[in-house]
């Protein structure tokens, strides 16, 4: 398949920009209200970098999830095992980039009914 490449998702869309064997990039759009699923990975490493918009992300950190609002500008390292989420405040665009494991996703809750 050709990049990009968009994905429709409940939550949004992401516009997948690179792919090799090697790395991923893409784009998260969120609408506003939507949030993506409580969820880990057991291999895929990702860090994000916000481009527009402002999202409450959710990371488990010393064995609490914790709440923080990122914005324009800010980036954070999920390495594998990390529970997170992410819920957009307005209509947000993340920078996603990963290791190629697009399918290593681990659902703990899902409101569009996913987990599992």
């Amino acid at each position: 398949m050709d990049t990009p490449y968009r994905v429709d998702k409940p939550w949004g869309y992401e516009l997948i920009w690179a792919k090799t064997d090697r790395y991923v990039g893409k784009i998260l759009h969120v609408e506003p209200g939507h949030l993506l699923s409580l969820q880990y990975h057991e291999k895929k490493d990702e860090t994000i970098y916000m481009l527009e918009g402002e999202i409450v992300f959710r990371v488990q950190e010393g064995g609490e999830l914790a709440e923080r609002r990122m914005q324009k500008g800010e980036n954070y390292h999920i390495t594998p095992g990390t529970i997170h989420q992410m819920e957009a405040l307005e209509p947000s665009d993340i920078l996603e980039a990963s290791t190629p494991e697009l399918d290593d996703v681990v659902r703990l809750e899902d409101r569009y009914g996913r987990a599992g």
